[in-house]
């Protein structure tokens, strides 16, 4: 235990001794927090999305109808979806309207920004005469409350696989593997320690990229902190798993930065980090969620904005157990010192 705990206390202090790199974990998902924040912060151009429950747009469509105007966008939400689900959505404001034409009603949000401009298109459309108004309440999510998880998860994600993936490919080009081969410590136990190094970094940076945003900010906070620390925990592990992976053989910093970049792009535009999948092509959301890091977000925003416990966010913590456990067996049976 003294042997790891030393290369514990080694490769923190070599990280935090490299200020550059340090402050810039810090410093960069303020900026793109604030950033955001100043970006998105004005009311936007109406755009409005109309869910629909088991049917197909052709059935709503006419030649006077709103729903074919520009500005509008259909999503149909087949039987595996259920209805409360969907209405769901409209409580959260990512949809502006739900269609029932089974049940020959529509549902509005009485604290949605659109929903007056709704409620006379509905009453002046033929095709939806004789439908019944309801609706449901919900307050608005700001974007810098969505955007906060997928900003946190991203900077998790570039400093796990970078600070593990890379750093061990660097010792195993520069010698310094080989030499730790000949002393006493093993694979297992010098592994462990950058982890763990890596974990306690990455998890007070994430704390303080947090705190120090929300001190200004004040995110919407519906859930548990512990739910969220625990999903900040699993999606630590399981990037630092997925490094682990990458550096467990390679000893070409180019190859490994490539094939980082190729794993990080598609967690970029598919997990959900800046823009939600809402209405994207069923293929995209099947690759999602084969991804860590769309489970981790998720889960975030779950328990950030609708409070969800976690037995909800239990099928998410429990793929980032699975993927962790699977990519750390798979790095220690390809590892090598040299």
């Amino acid at each position: 235990m003294k042997q790891f705990w030393t290369m514990v206390y080694a490769r923190t202090m070599e990280f935090v001794r490299d200020r550059g790199t340090f402050f810039w974990n810090l410093l960069f998902p303020v900026l793109l927090v604030f950033g955001f924040s100043f970006a998105f912060s004005g009311e936007g151009q109406p755009l409005f999305k109309v869910g629909v429950l088991d049917s197909s747009p052709a059935a709503l469509e006419g030649p006077a109808s709103f729903l074919s105007i520009e500005q509008g966008r259909f999503i149909v939400y087949g039987p595996e979806e259920s209805r409360t689900a969907v209405l769901d959505r409209l409580r959260r404001h990512e949809l502006d309207m739900v269609l029932d034409p089974a049940d020959r009603s529509y549902y509005l949000n009485v604290q949605g920004r659109t929903a007056s401009l709704l409620r006379r298109l509905a009453a002046a459309d033929p095709v939806l005469r004789g439908y019944l108004e309801r609706t449901v309440s919900g307050a608005p999510i700001r974007y810098v409350d969505w955007l906060v998880p997928g900003v946190i998860g991203m900077n998790i994600m570039f400093s796990c696989l970078f600070g593990v993936g890379f750093v061990l490919v660097r010792y195993r080009k520069n010698g310094v593997l080989k030499r730790l081969k000949a002393t006493p410590v093993s694979a297992a136990a010098f592994v462990t320690a950058q982890a763990v190094s890596r974990f306690l970094i990455v998890i007070l940076t994430s704390v303080v990229v947090f705190a120090g945003t929300n001190a200004f900010l004040r995110f919407r906070m519906e859930g548990s902190w512990a739910a969220l620390l625990a999903i900040a925990s699993l999606g630590i592990v399981s990037m630092e798993a997925l490094g682990l992976v990458f550096a467990a053989r390679l000893r070409s910093e180019e190859l490994v930065n490539g094939l980082m970049n190729l794993a990080t792009l598609p967690m970029l535009a598919l997990s959900g980090v800046f823009f939600s999948l809402e209405g994207s092509p069923e293929i995209l959301k099947t690759v999602s969620r084969a991804l860590p890091l769309t489970h981790a977000i998720g889960a975030a925003r779950a328990v950030m904005l609708e409070g969800a416990g976690l037995g909800r966010i239990a099928p998410d913590l429990l793929f980032l157990g699975l993927f962790s456990a699977a990519a750390l067996a798979l790095a220690s049976a390809l590892f090598r010192w040299e």
